[in-house]
């Protein structure tokens, strides 16, 4: 890397880097108390999360079978309490430990592009690299913590898909996956990124930050 831009680059702007982090701690706070209000209150009771049975895979029993979902707004947003032992919608079921070591070099990736990637005035990028940070880490921390990623938001309750269409398991929902504000982070850090590297050009970090940011 040329040392000409070492010298001015974003790793060395106190300013750049206050915004990451004030950006990463709050956008994280909010997550994390996002999924104890909800685990706390939704049921009318706390759920709580027993580790060791999640990781026994016996976790099944820990949210209520006949816990109806909260409607928001009817046909537009539910809550609905989820424990999601996959990745992203649910895949990968069983790989917690491969999804830890992903999100961790996400996070490294994203404090590496940050720092070397973006230019100090770049604040759109570093709200996006931010926003990854603390999608990654709240997602992480629910992994560590819990062996399972909290959900809670579902979209589009009860709309089906148009001309009778189904996906490959069978299910009509128009969109029957649960997820949570990390998630949320997640997917806007990553549009952000994207519209930074179309203005400057489509670079190859870009859309690696994108690939690497996106395992829930």
């Amino acid at each position: 890397m040329n040392p000409t831009h070492l010298s001015g680059s974003t790793a060395r702007s106190p300013l750049a880097w206050t915004m990451l982090l004030v950006v990463t701690a709050a956008a994280l706070a909010l997550d994390l108390w996002s999924k104890h209000w909800a685990f706390s209150t939704l049921a009318g009771f706390p759920i709580r999360i027993d580790r060791d049975a999640v990781l026994a895979g016996a976790y099944q029993h820990l949210i209520p079978r006949d816990l109806d979902p909260r409607v928001v707004l009817p046909g537009l947003l539910e809550y609905k309490l989820v424990l999601n032992v996959g990745a992203v919608f649910g895949a990968g079921a069983g790989r917690r430990w491969l999804f830890i070591g992903v999100t961790i070099f996400a996070v490294l990736f994203a404090f590496f592009l940050f720092a070397f990637w973006t230019k100090p005035r770049d604040r759109w990028a570093h709200l996006g690299i931010g926003l990854l940070l603390a999608g990654g880490l709240g997602n992480l921390y629910d992994r560590i913590a819990f062996g399972c990623v909290r959900d809670f938001i579902h979209p589009f309750p009860g709309v089906k898909l148009p001309f009778g269409w189904t996906y490959s398991n069978g299910d009509n929902q128009l969109w029957p996956y649960v997820s949570n504000v990390a998630d949320k982070w997640l997917l806007v850090g990553i549009l952000l990124l994207l519209v930074h590297a179309w203005r400057q050009g489509g670079s190859e970090p870009a859309k690696s930050a994108a690939a690497e940011a996106t395992p829930s």
